[in-house]
């Protein structure tokens, strides 16, 4: 078995979600003064590589924490769309490519290449984006989720957030800003995205595994 972590490292002056404010890690705790270290972290709850609930975008949509932990887990497939380029859609062209085993996937998850510029400007560029057409496929083939190697699974100039609302309302969850979708092949396997479970989340960050038989 080998496991390879998808999920970036929360620290201070990380990329952040523009209009939001990047973690704090502050010592509560130290060896000096108390005799053990703790940490206050303090963050929004679509930090780093998270999951997106749909209470995220909708007023009636259900929350992380109401989801069974199996909502997190399962067989997964990685797209590849890395030949993309920026302000390119995602249609329904990539996932024909690999009809035969797509069906089989609970989760799928792009891989566009584009977490190449984390940590630079040009990651809040014109990353690839899906397509509604793929959005139809997704919800009309009862997946769990999908997950991307951006920081949003549409434009991030989007002011009213369609492709958000189309997918959450329909209780799929959305996973961004994964990394190291590359060392995965195109073969099924087990993807694990357990975000934290705290009241009422609308989101929360997720340390994301691949699971390789």
């Amino acid at each position: 078995m080998k496991v390879i972590d998808l999920t970036h490292t929360i620290k201070t002056g990380m990329p952040v979600f523009p209009g939001t404010e990047p973690p704090k890690l502050d010592a509560a705790s130290t060896f000096e003064k108390d005799g053990f270290r703790e940490t206050l972290l303090t963050m929004y709850s679509h930090t780093g590589t998270h999951m997106d609930a749909p209470a995220h975008v909708r007023e009636d949509g259900i929350t992380l924490d109401k989801f069974g932990a199996d909502k997190f887990v399962g067989k997964a497939i990685v797209v590849d769309c890395s030949d993309l380029s920026e302000g390119d859609t995602i249609d329904i062209s990539y996932i024909n490519k690999y009809k035969g085993v797509i069906e089989d996937a609970e989760f799928v998850l792009f891989k566009t290449g584009w977490n190449k510029y984390w940590d630079t400007e040009k990651y809040y560029g014109k990353f690839p984006v899906i397509s509604e057409e793929v959005a139809d496929y997704l919800i009309s083939s009862n997946k769990k989720g999908i997950g991307l190697d951006v920081i949003s699974i549409e434009d991030i100039e989007s002011a009213d957030l369609p492709m958000h609302h189309k997918v959450l309302k329909n209780n799929l969850v959305i996973i961004e800003n994964l990394c190291n979708l590359d060392q995965i092949g195109s073969d099924l396997f087990t993807f694990c995205a357990l975000p934290l479970k705290f009241i009422n989340s609308d989101g929360a960050s997720v340390r994301a595994i691949a699971i390789l038989d």
